[in-house]
């Protein structure tokens, strides 16, 4: 069994720098320990990301990647959930969600042409991330198949997922985006009642809480939706 020296680490992220809090907890893991995360990964790749990744645990509501600010290293979930969003006039649209084994293309696309990242990432859950140097990352995708195959399923993945959000904000009303919100969201963390707000799902489906209020109302007489004081539950 081969150690890999990789460092398990609480950190506080800073944002405008995309830096972070040089205190670590020394936690070395292994191959078998990395591959439960990412089977597909072999051997070689896990010891030259042992060399020049790491591993960071990242509290819940961390802006992780700002606008503006140019990426330097990209990250890959290993558990946890990291939220995707763009920003206009105060305005904010969800774009994808990061899930285990996944990454962010939009990272991946502006860190490997050293252009400013045009999103913004916040964790939504407490989540475990294997970050990747950028510098390293354009030869590890040519010379590890498996670290390819990875970031071209996530371009498939998210080219989908964009297509059916740019479908719905064009065709569906917004109780059936509502809706569909709800029960990707519920999907998606493992929960049948979901702690939201009216304001954060209005930002996130990119509309006025006063409409998110509305449509949830009748949502519940449909008997789709039940509003509890502990959140939304799905029924």
């Amino acid at each position: 069994m081969i150690l890999i020296p990789l460092a398990k680490n609480i950190i506080i992220f800073n944002s405008l720098l995309f830096s972070w809090d040089k205190t670590f907890n020394n936690m070395p893991l292994t191959t078998d320990e990395i591959k439960q995360h990412l089977p597909g990964f072999s051997n070689e790749l896990l010891q030259d990301i042992a060399k020049h990744g790491m591993i960071k645990e990242v509290p819940e509501g961390v802006e992780i990647l700002k606008e503006g600010q140019y990426v330097k290293v990209i990250p890959i979930v290993l558990e946890g959930l990291v939220k995707v969003f763009t920003r206009v006039e105060e305005k904010e649209l969800l774009l994808y969600y990061i899930g285990p084994a996944q990454s962010c293309i939009m990272s991946f696309s502006s860190g490997l042409s050293n252009v400013p990242s045009r999103i913004f990432a916040f964790t939504e859950d407490a989540s475990l991330l294997l970050l990747l140097p950028t510098d390293k990352l354009s030869k590890w995708v040519k010379q590890y198949p498996s670290l390819n195959e990875l970031y071209f399923q996530q371009y498939n993945l998210r080219y989908t997922e964009m297509l059916d959000t740019i479908n719905s904000l064009l065709f569906d009303k917004m109780d059936q985006r509502l809706y569909n919100y709800l029960l990707e969201k519920s999907k998606l963390k493992g929960e049948k009642v979901l702690s939201l707000r009216h304001k954060q799902i209005a930002g996130e489906l990119g509309t006025a809480r006063e409409v998110v209020t509305r449509v949830m109302k009748r949502l519940e007489q449909e008997g789709k939706v039940r509003q509890l004081p502990e959140g939304i539950q799905i029924i």
